[in-house]
């Protein structure tokens, strides 16, 4: 992913409301599988790491993007944007 490209999702991501929270269990099959879900359909995700969590923000995005085959867009403080393009149906075009 290009430099260019990363900019432009994390344009598309400033508007978007987090759709999974990791608790303080961390990254479990479970919610690798919601994660799974949920990007096929949108592509471009953010996620929320809640207070209870004490696992990094940094290694649970790369945990989480390896196991659902995506890409950490960005981290900020405790939020996380992943992408990942859905080759049937693709929702983004990126430039």
């Amino acid at each position: 992913m290009t430099s260019k490209q990363r900019a432009y999702l994390k344009s598309l991501a400033v508007n978007l409301e987090p759709v999974v929270h990791i608790g303080k269990s961390s990254v479990t099959p479970e919610l690798v599988s919601s994660v799974e879900e949920v990007i096929a359909k949108r592509e471009l995700i953010k996620l929320t790491v809640l207070k209870n969590c004490t696992d990094d923000p940094k290694d649970i995005a790369e945990m989480v993007a390896a196991r659902t085959r995506s890409q950490v867009v960005q981290v900020i403080g405790k939020k996380i944007v992943l992408y990942r393009r859905n080759n049937d149906n693709p929702n983004i075009v990126l430039p």
